[in-house]
């Protein structure tokens, strides 16, 4: 029977079948040890085609006493006038279907004048600088339990230079060089330079290369497939087995960029149908030496510089078919099983793994509440009146001396009232001292809390580890999305916390307190804003023994209706409600609401003709700006129905047609 089966596949239009004679195909390839991802690509070329189908149905051929067999693709084929391969020798455009013709149709195999030598110097070349350290094994190695040749640390002390100088000493001697090694075991070596010190990952000083294997695809396959893929190849080693190493850029600046190189790379062979041995991913892995034989098979240079010749090149080829970014998803598909929403960490602000960001002034106890809130979350209790999902919290101190943090959460719990059952589900990371920028602080973190279960990670506060102006929309982006990042490799919640703008915000929105590009205000799923109120004289005197702070807490939420705003004291070391009403009619600081309240002279006409002046004083600045009710009614921080009664009282300075007000009279009394 002919063996050219994939060239049978490629002469068949599958639009032409029954669906009877797709599924035998189907069955066929299987019977046939392909993968369904030959079946899959073939098949869309049939405008029947539905994604997922042939996978289904893929894993639902189990054979039978007469299975289908290649044949019946190669009379298929021949019935539409195909002909077998004639063995003429041609070459592979990109649009050529890759064709598998057994063993004899890979024609990488070295000629009878094969120089063992001058390919390892070859090799050594490609991959190694002058200087670098190379690592190889050849006779260090042992048999495992199941009889198989398993390497040891082996040599690690020479470098590329003295190695191929020593080859070129010895031209018909490759053993002379790196040592006689077991013939049934053949040589390794390590793609990637180290130390000189030894082999592990942290030997490794560049993370230039990867591994890409795969022993379950017959070799011309893998030939193939891999410069289909236009795999940025250095060196292509036959194995002397039944895999081809291929030796490919990842051109990675550290172990954390190479780690997420490396899983892209793999994720994106496996989604083109291309199994990959995933126990390659490590930098210091070691890989078939070429140069030498195995069991009398060579392991030899296949080839060099294939397919793109860089990591950033090879992604300008690898986003046009997997640009790293979520599949695009038909609505329908969850009309009726919609997906489960992440639960509720603080019960109508926070979800587990959303972002939350709270600002506030200096003075406003910002740590205390975050604490409050690692208690509330550990302990399963409320945080300002709002009820905390039980769960494990990460508090990331930057700024306060580790005793002192420690001792802080000791009296909290104590003016809390909180028993301490749960303090083991507060989990401190105390970085005083020890802040990096957050982009180089991320990793270490996410390596940290892998297995710690945790629900939430708080950072206090971030200006110890912003990266860029702060000021700088695009320097503050990037630097937020490392919030998401925490959240997408964790699961937690992330909350950190932010001061203010230098000045009074009271005339400013919530939102827009923060100090600050507008980045901050937009990137979070919650931000929560805190403000200090003004006192009356009244309240003044009678917080003026405890030094008890006023406060008011705002929102701005995506997932869930804006809150009503918290009004609470801040009496050293925790925050309580106020649960008497008593500052639901004061201004926060800068407001004049808030400045008129400091004097209580608001309710006379007097103080109210001052506010009204001042306010159209400052909004006249711009002599084009109509001037209109909500203007005032924002800038003094009032309801505009109060803005309209009181313009009202004022007929004789103000009028007010269509929403739109104008002076009629100065401070002075004059006509404007």
């Amino acid at each position: 029977m002919d063996n050219n089966i994939l060239s049978a596949l490629a002469a068949i239009n599958v639009a032409e079948l029954t669906r009877a004679d797709w599924i035998a195909v189907g069955m066929a390839l299987k019977e046939e040890g392909f993968p369904c991802s030959v079946w899959d690509d073939w098949s869309q070329n049939d405008s029947r085609y539905h994604a997922g189908e042939c996978q289904k149905k893929w894993d639902g051929f189990h054979g039978n006493h007469k299975p289908v067999k290649a044949g019946t693709i190669i009379q298929m084929a021949k019935d539409r006038g195909w002909a077998p391969y004639t063995g003429e020798a041609g070459c592979m455009n990109w649009n050529d279907t890759i064709e598998y013709d057994g063993e004899d149709a890979f024609t990488g195999f070295p000629q009878e004048t094969w120089n063992p030598v001058q390919d390892l110097i070859t090799y050594l070349e490609l991959l190694f600088e002058p200087d670098d350290h190379v690592a190889y094994v050849t006779n260090d190695v042992w048999k495992n339990a199941d009889g198989k040749f398993v390497p040891s640390k082996g040599v690690y002390d020479r470098t590329r230079d003295d190695l191929i100088g020593s080859l070129k000493k010895h031209p018909d001697d490759i053993g002379a060089t790196i040592g006689d090694w077991k013939q049934e075991a053949g040589a390794w070596i390590r793609f990637n330079p180290v130390d000189g010190e030894g082999v592990k990952n942290e030997n490794v000083t560049r993370f230039t290369y990867a591994l890409i294997e795969s022993d379950t695809m017959p070799i011309a396959e893998q030939n193939a497939m891999f410069r289909k893929m236009e795999l940025p190849i250095a060196a292509l080693v036959h194995s002397g087995g039944k895999s081809l190493h291929a030796i490919v850029h990842i051109d990675a600046k550290d172990a954390d960029e190479y780690r997420r190189r490396v899983e892209f790379l793999y994720d994106f062979l496996e989604k083109q149908g291309v199994p990959i041995d995933k126990q390659n991913r490590n930098p210091s892995r070691l890989s078939r030496m070429p140069g030498v034989t195995r069991n009398g098979n060579r392991q030899y240079l296949v080839d060099t510089n294939i397919g793109r010749k860089s990591w950033n090149d090879w992604m300008d080829f690898a986003e046009g078919v997997d640009d790293e970014l979520p599949a695009l998803v038909d609505l329908a598909e969850y009309k009726d099983n919609p997906p489960t929403l992440p639960e509720e960490l603080i019960e109508g602000i926070l979800r587990r793994g959303h972002k939350m960001l709270l600002s506030g002034s200096s003075k406003a106890g910002k740590s205390f509440l975050l604490m409050e809130l690692c208690i509330a979350i550990a302990e399963g209790q409320n945080w300002l009146g709002f009820p905390c999902r039980k769960g494990r919290v990460l508090y990331v101190n930057l700024e306060i001396d580790p005793a002192s943090a420690i001792n802080r959460f000791f009296k909290i719990y104590q003016a809390l009232q909180i028993p301490m059952k749960h303090t083991e589900d507060i989990v401190i990371w105390n970085l005083r001292g020890h802040a990096i920028p957050l982009d180089q602080l991320v990793p270490k973190m996410v390596r940290r809390v892998r297995d710690q279960r945790l629900d939430a990670i708080i950072i206090d506060p971030i200006y110890k580890v912003i990266t860029g102006d702060e000021n700088n929309a695009s320097d503050m982006g990037a630097f937020c999305n490392q919030f998401d990042r925490i959240c997408a490799e964790t699961g937690c919640a992330a909350i950190y916390c932010h001061h203010h703008s230098k000045g009074a915000q009271g005339m400013k929105k919530a939102m827009d307190r923060a100090s600050g590009s507008g980045v901050f205000a937009r990137d979070p799923d919650a931000q929560l804003d805190m403000i200090e109120l003004e006192l009356t004289d009244d309240l003044k005197n009678n917080v003026a023994d405890t030094g008890e702070t006023a406060w008011r807490m705002e929102s701005s939420l995506r997932e869930f209706p804006n809150i009503k705003p918290v009004n609470f004291w801040f009496t050293y070391p925790i925050h309580r409600l106020d649960t008497t009403g008593e500052l639901a009619n004061l201004g926060p600081e800068g407001s004049l609401v808030g400045n008129l309240t400091k004097t209580g002279n608001f309710s006379t006409p007097e103080s109210r003709r001052t506010a009204f002046d001042n306010a159209y004083d400052a909004l006249s600045i711009d002599e084009d700006l109509q001037i209109t009710v909500n203007d005032l009614a924002e800038y003094i921080g009032v309801a505009p129905r109060t803005v309209r009664r009181y313009l009202n009282e004022m007929k004789d300075a103000y009028n007010c047609t269509n929403g739109v007000v104008k002076r009629l009279r100065n401070a002075s009394g004059q006509p404007e």
